[in-house]
């Protein structure tokens, strides 16, 4: 393995962690990181793409969104609804420091533009 594949390896390993930490922290996007992850895998090991990609729970959702190229408008409302409602329950309950409810709103935000703006929308057949 040549220093560029093992270096596009650990890029991808972290870019996974930043996705999987997603999953549960509010306002971190998660289908980024994930996308990034399997281009760094494809770039770096066969082996860590095909891990990737057979993984239960983030294969489907990867090989999904690369074979329709974008997002469906109810995944993402179904993803956006479900971070809010984490956003909100972490600023209600669990985050006590103002500052700290500010980024999370704000990264939030952030994500909401993400996938409302820039992540394609696009159809599928019960959108027709």
């Amino acid at each position: 393995m040549t220093l560029k594949k093992i270096f596009f390896a650990f890029l991808g390993t972290l870019s996974l962690i930043l996705g999987v930490i997603g999953i549960f922290v509010p306002g971190l996007p998660t289908t980024p990181f994930l996308l990034l992850t399997a281009g760094l895998y494809m770039k770096s090991s066969e082996r860590l793409y095909k891990l990737l990609i057979s993984n239960k729970y983030l294969g489907p959702y990867i090989l999904d969104f690369q074979k329709n190229k974008g997002m469906t408008k109810r995944t993402k409302l179904q993803a956006m609804g479900t971070m809010w409602v984490m956003i909100t329950i972490s600023c209600v309950f669990f985050i006590k420091s103002t500052i700290v409810i500010l980024i999370v709103i704000a990264l939030g935000i952030v994500g909401t533009v993400v996938m409302g703006f820039i992540v394609p929308t696009v159809r599928n057949s019960s959108d027709q």
